[in-house]
């Protein structure tokens, strides 16, 4: 455990307790950790809970932080980096909020440069995220290898070159989870419908999509040929593949990513924008 390392949280939500929740006394003692948020109930939950150090407003801790996790709304990040600014002088920045361009970042920071700009997802809450991150070019070695750790704490990292692409992360991980609850949900209703309970057709729903998951991550093979060898022609998974081609399910889901990805960039443009 890298006791030494302090990091303070702008923002105490979901996402910041996940990742306090996998850093406290494992990557860094909780005594290191500092949150910052305006609501007092969850100031008081994350002291009980984690033991971390907290404060309604910016102070002095933010200076002397080696990294500080910006976990704010989007809509929010504007305001809150101007309050923060006369803290942040060489310090790591580790952006979670969707939409928000580091270039943008830098430039109502004055310019700083030590920015990686991340995109985790809701399973990091039970530790089984995937995050995908971009570094801007004034993160060293060192500090690029400290958000990996920090993000590896509730589950998965994949660093991507061009901040461009975290878009194309965004309608595939980010929005994800949503998909796949969606696709449950369908499960769910079929199995009523069919003369199932709904409870049997959750546990069957979820199961299904967890084990399903689990197969693809273990096996070497495509998940195409995967698909093939549970479909027998002229069986019930055929029949089924079948019907969700004819509804055209497969287009369908690879244009509603387009469009994920599309609206993450117009919310690049329009929380960046003077």
């Amino acid at each position: 455990m890298q006791n030494k390392l302090k990091i303070a949280f702008v923002g105490g939500g979901n996402m910041a307790q996940a990742l306090i929740g996998g850093l406290a006394d494992k990557l860094t003692a909780a005594a290191n950790i500092h949150v910052i948020d305006v609501m007092p109930d969850t100031l008081s939950a994350l002291t009980g809970r984690f033991g971390v150090t907290t404060s309604a407003t910016p102070t002095d801790v933010l200076a002397a932080a080696d990294v500080i996790v910006l976990a704010v709304k989007p809509q929010q990040m504007r305001d809150v980096v101007a309050s923060i600014r006369p803290y942040v002088k060489v310090q790591l920045l580790l952006s979670i909020a969707a939409g928000i361009r580091a270039a943008d970042l830098s430039r109502w920071l004055g310019g700083h440069q030590a920015i990686v700009r991340t995109m985790p997802n809701t399973p990091a809450l039970v530790g089984k995220g995937i995050t995908g991150a971009v570094a801007m070019p004034g993160v060293s070695d060192q500090q690029k290898q400290t958000a990996d750790a920090i993000l590896r704490a509730v589950g998965e990292t994949i660093w991507i070159a061009d901040e461009a692409q975290i878009d194309a992360v965004t309608a595939l991980s980010g929005s994800g989870p949503a998909y796949v609850f969606y696709f449950i949900e369908a499960m769910q209703q079929a199995a009523v419908e069919l003369g199932l309970t709904a409870q049997q057709g959750r546990q069957l729903a979820q199961a299904t999509f967890a084990g399903a998951a689990e197969l693809a991550i273990r096996s070497d093979d495509p998940v195409s040929l995967l698909r093939e060898r549970v479909t027998s022609k002229g069986g019930t998974t055929y029949a089924a593949l079948q019907s969700m081609e004819a509804g055209g399910v497969k287009p369908a889901i690879v244009k509603a990513l387009h469009a994920a990805a599309a609206r993450g960039k117009e919310l690049g443009d329009e929380f960046g924008k003077d």
